[in-house]
Parts: C-alpha cells; structure tokens; sequence
C-alpha cells in the first residue's frame, strides 16, 4: 500500500490486470514481445495476424505460463475482415498498429504498386483501425479513465538509413518504408490532438536496428556495422521493446500523448 494518499504504488501504475489489448502481427519479431510483455503485465491480448496457425501457437505458449490471450487472424488490410471485428469487441483498452506489409527491394515486381501497398499498410490501416475501434476505446475509458493507441513507426521515418551499413544493397529498407513510418509519426501526432478530448492517447514506439536470428548469423557484417554505427556499440534485442510497450499502455504514461519513444541505442540522437 502506497505511504503518500493519492499516488498509486510503483507496480500498480504499470499493471494492466483487466484490460484488453490488440497487437496486429502479433507473432512477429516484435509484435511477439510486445504481445508477451502486455499480458505478463495483466492484459488479455488479443493475438492478430494472417496465419492462425502462430497465432495458435503463441497463444498455446502464453496459457502454459498463465497469461490471457486469444486469436483473430485476418489481414488487417481486410477491411471487411476488420471492420467486422471491431464491431463486434465490446472493450478494448489498448491499440497496438504493429503489422506492416512490404517486400524487400529484391523482390519488388512493381515498384509502384509495392510503393501503394506500403504506405497504405503502414498509414491508412492503422487509421482505419483507430477509427474502428472507437467505441470500444471509449468503453475502456468510461472504465479506467483512459485508453490507449501505440504506433510502430521506425528510426527511418526519423531519418534516412545509414546505407554504408548494408552489405548487400538488396537489405535496404525500401524507399516507401520510411515514406510509410514518416508518415504514421504525423498521423501519430494528428490523431493524439483529435482524440485527447475522448481522453485517448495516441503515442508512438521507434525502434531501432533489432535484426532477427536468421539475420544475426547470416549477416554478421550487417550486424556488425549496424553495432558500430549505434551510440550503445549494439544492435537491439527483441525483447526490449516490451517495457516501453507496456508504460505507453499504462497508467504510467496517463499524461503521455503525441509523443514517440525512439527505441534505438541512441541512433537518432547521433
């Protein structure tokens, strides 16, 4: 029990016990560890991708360890799919506008097309799906005074990418991410002002170089460039991305909105 009348414990202004939350590309490199980090602090986390099966899986992973969690695969570019679903939630105290669809540069067939599809995914969806979900946002902050909404933009809709680092200039982010993660930043911006008088908050995580397993033993050279460029001398784990996820979602971060937490070993700040 806190010693000061008024200000909750330490523990408690992070906890979410009883809340809901979305994670779209939940069982990602970094949508995992978000999903996990959210129900570890108390959440029912509603796991979201194309492929049930992971979904599945993950969520069999989370009931083993006593955390809450369900599945609802569909493409979050569905808007039949998604608008379906958001209709049908009745609380949800936490957004989290994960999942992206691109391809690597390599594999682009119509550039211009992939362009489209990239900052559709990466802006308008997550739009769409803010405005969808409004009246279970709002029945969560009839419930505990607020509600949240965390988009995942990137350090490349800060600033260019360091291109000397990549060995291979196939591994390049392509042209319309950072396009699309500049652009969610604004709209991050745009739609903290807009919904703050429903007392929705709208923040932003931006992480920095968080290369997957393949990449960290395929790529060493990558890796090992992208540690040196990093004020930290590293690269990210994937795992801490969960803690900065957790304290947007919280009632740690009640008087947090419009902002972006850079998750990036200091890159941007170079």
């Amino acid at each position: 029990m806190s010693s000061f009348p008024g200000f909750p414990t330490h523990e408690k202004l992070f906890r979410l016990d009883g809340r809901t939350a979305f994670v779209s590309g939940a069982a990602g490199h970094l949508g995992r560890p978000m999903a996990l980090a959210l129900a570890q602090a108390g959440a029912h986390v509603i796991l979201n991708g194309r492929t049930e099966s992971r979904l599945e899986e993950l969520r069999g992973e989370m009931a083993a360890a006593g955390l809450s969690a369900s599945v609802s695969a569909f493409d979050v570019m569905d808007r039949e799919a998604f608008g379906a679903f958001f209709v049908g939630l009745k609380r949800l105290d936490v957004l989290v506008n994960n999942a992206f669809t691109g391809l690597p540069r390599k594999n682009d067939p119509d550039p211009s097309a992939a362009f489209r599809t990239g900052l559709d995914s990466g802006i308008t969806v997550a739009y769409e799906h803010t405005m969808a979900a409004l009246p279970a946002l709002e029945t969560a902050v009839a419930a505990v005074g607020h509600a949240s909404v965390i988009n995942i933009t990137s350090i490349y809709g800060h600033v260019a990418p360091t291109f000397s680092i990549y060995p291979n200039p196939a591994m390049r982010a392509a042209p319309y991410y950072s396009a699309a993660k500049g652009g969610l930043l604004q709209l991050t911006r745009y739609m903290a002002c807009d919904l703050a008088a429903k007392r929705i908050r709208v923040n932003s995580l931006s992480p920095g170089i968080f290369p997957w397993d393949n990449i960290l033993t395929e790529f060493p050279e990558f890796v090992a460039r992208a540690a040196e460029a990093t004020p930290m001398g590293r690269t990210g784990l994937a795992q801490e991305i969960g803690g900065p996820a957790v304290f947007l979602a919280s009632d740690a971060a009640s008087y947090m909105t419009g902002a972006d937490l850079r998750i990036d070993g200091g890159w941007v700040a170079r």
